[in-house]
């Protein structure tokens, strides 16, 4: 068995994404969570390996020790359509939702306790201005200046690895200092060309009562003078983002089709789409499998990610064992924030009981 160059945990795991772009850069996995039964079904079955449940009720001491956490923490509170969602319902968003907004500070608590030589966040590009940019504040002070890590962010678009515009958040968060930089993507755009399967089931055509309303319901929206509706793409367009949501009509990407109305993606498109190797085992039905791809990250860029990361940690001496005695008195002169406090004893609560 090949030796793994470090360990590290697999948080909101989805379906592993993560997992195969930091064993790819020579790591092995250690922990995983995820509270969703259907992607816990597709993770055990490429990995062999049942992810955790709810890490709001998981003990941080019972996590074991790592060099890198890597978290794709739910993105919906901070989303423009989870925004606008929640809006529309009257409730609560960001750090105000208590069932999602909240669970950032779980990877909080489990940074603390575990002092990892670096970790890899991500999330949405609304983000960054939620709430008039108070919530990616908070996030930042907290992890640099409660927990102490040396923090670098930027938004990437993964249009340049894979055919669609999707945009997102990474924060690369180091124990030490140490000469990070994030990886140059290349300019060129990827080609749907490149993803799309050559026999499509007619299942994934669009039936005329569907296809009907979707440019009813596109029409009544140019009307109005904003911008919602299908997006119909070609071989040699890039798509728009592929979300959670597609499975319900799959109008946000749609493939023309010659002499009949378009299709939606497959699953397997899907998964090239995100970047999955072609050897990754898609074991639900479509609806589940189009949830669980719409959520994942780009493996390519988290891939690209990776390989930066390790390379900067190599600079560092044995970065699993090296002492973390500055950084604890470093903390121990610079008590949490209030706000952190009561965010970290709230998650304990609920962790003991």
């Amino acid at each position: 068995m090949k030796k793994s160059r470090f360990t590290f945990i697999d948080l909101f795991a989805g379906i592993g994404g993560m997992r195969l772009a930091f064993e790819a850069a020579g790591g092995r996995c250690v922990f995983s969570s995820e509270w969703d039964p259907s992607a816990q079904k597709t993770y055990l079955s490429n990995f062999r390996d049942l992810p955790e449940g709810d890490v709001t009720k998981i003990d941080e001491r019972g996590i074991p020790a790592h060099d890198i956490l890597v978290a794709g923490f739910p993105c919906q509170p901070f989303s423009i359509a989870g925004v606008s969602k929640k809006n529309s319902l009257n409730r609560p968003h960001g750090f105000q939702d208590k069932t999602q907004g909240t669970l950032f500070f779980d990877v909080a608590r489990i940074i603390k306790h575990h002092r990892p030589s670096a970790f890899l966040l991500e999330n949405v590009k609304n983000l960054r201005g939620h709430d008039q940019g108070r919530t990616f504040k908070v996030i930042l002070d907290v992890l640099r200046n409660d927990l102490g890590y040396h923090v670098f962010d930027k938004t990437i678009d993964a249009r340049a690895v894979v055919p669609q515009h999707r945009e997102r958040v990474y924060l690369a968060g180091f124990r030490d200092r140490v000469p990070f930089e994030f990886p140059v993507f290349p300019t060129k755009e990827t080609r749907l060309a490149d993803i799309l399967e050559p026999r499509i089931p007619s299942k994934y055509t669009l039936s005329d009562k569907l296809w009907q309303y979707l440019q009813r319901y596109a029409e009544k929206h140019r009307a109005a003078g904003n911008g919602f509706g299908f997006g119909l793409v070609g071989p040699i367009d890039t798509a728009r983002t592929l979300s959670a949501r597609y499975y319900k009509d799959g109008s946000e990407i749609l493939i023309r089709q010659r002499g009949k109305n378009p299709r939606r993606l497959t699953p397997r498109e899907c998964a090239r789409l995100m970047g999955f190797p072609e050897s990754f085992r898609i074991v639900v039905a479509d609806t589940p499998a189009y949830k669980q791809f719409g959520n994942s990250v780009v493996v390519p860029v988290i891939a690209a990610l990776a390989r930066k990361m390790v390379k900067a940690l190599s600079n560092l001496e044995s970065p699993a064992s090296r002492s973390s005695s500055r950084e604890k008195e470093k903390l121990q002169s610079n008590p949490f924030s209030p706000l952190l406090n009561e965010r970290l004893a709230a998650s304990w609560h609920v962790v003991q009981n």
